[in-house]
């Protein structure tokens, strides 16, 4: 296929403050969400016949780091699947820049602060968990659970996304410390230890307290300060050594 015929498959709009340049099977782009990682649309997808999110990567190739983030979700999309992990559609990954996926109706952030009742509430923690609970087993390790980055639908179903900071829990490699958003940061990363899966676990934990009280657990300002408290670091340690 020639360039002017490739070109011709492609168009460009603006969307907020950034440009998506998409197969033009993609149409009706609307902005969804955005964070470090990128920017997201909900879109039409002509050929299927379905709505799907476009994901925009945020400069995949500025440095190694951004480089080797976007290669792991891409990677990780593409071999992990399981109901309660958001699906690619690995055929219409196009300009390394942008991965199609399976649109959701909103993220966690949106419903943490309903009155769920218990049964909803239980199914969602189900979902999260058994979804940790495969990516645990394949030897993953997600890293960034947040509300942000699990998705749910009106019917209940929940999945969990953005594999950005995902590693391997074998690896031989010395872990990143600084991983996870501050709120749901388990005390061992905070205290720069050695850390495995259970990392995810304590995000959990963070998260079921924010949906059961409808705010932050711990809402800290700098993970710095809890090294400069005393009493607040021995607090930790214990709970992690023990």
């Amino acid at each position: 296929m020639s360039d002017s015929e490739c070109d011709s498959q492609f168009y460009s709009v603006q969307v907020a403050d950034s440009t998506f340049t998409v197969l033009k099977r993609y149409q009706q782009l609307k902005p969804i969400g955005s964070g470090a990682q990128g920017i997201v649309c909900a879109a039409f997808d002509t050929v299927l016949g379905i709505n799907v999110a476009v994901k925009k990567l945020s400069r995949p190739f500025q440095n190694q780091t951004h480089a080797k983030r976007a290669y792991r979700e891409l990677v990780l999309l593409k071999c992990v699947n399981h109901k309660n992990i958001i699906f690619m559609y690995v055929a219409d990954v196009f300009f390394p820049r942008y991965l199609v996926m399976e649109l959701m109706d909103a993220n966690l952030c949106q419903v943490i602060h309903m009155e769920l009742d218990h049964e909803r509430m239980s199914y969602l923690l189900y979902q999260m968990l058994c979804g940790i609970k495969h990516l645990h087993s394949a030897g993953i390790i997600h890293r960034d659970l947040k509300p942000s980055n699990i998705v749910v639908k009106s019917d209940c179903t929940l999945k969990i996304l953005d594999f950005g900071l995902a590693r391997t829990a074998c690896t031989n490699f010395m872990m990143t410390p600084y991983v996870v958003t501050r709120y749901y940061r388990a005390p061992e990363v905070i205290l720069g230890m050695g850390y495995k899966e259970n990392v995810d676990i304590w995000s959990v934990g963070c998260i079921m307290a924010e949906m059961v009280l409808h705010k932050v657990l711990f809402p800290g300002r700098d993970c710095i300060l809890l090294r400069e408290d005393p009493q607040s670091f021995m607090l930790c340690k214990k709970f992690t050594l023990s």
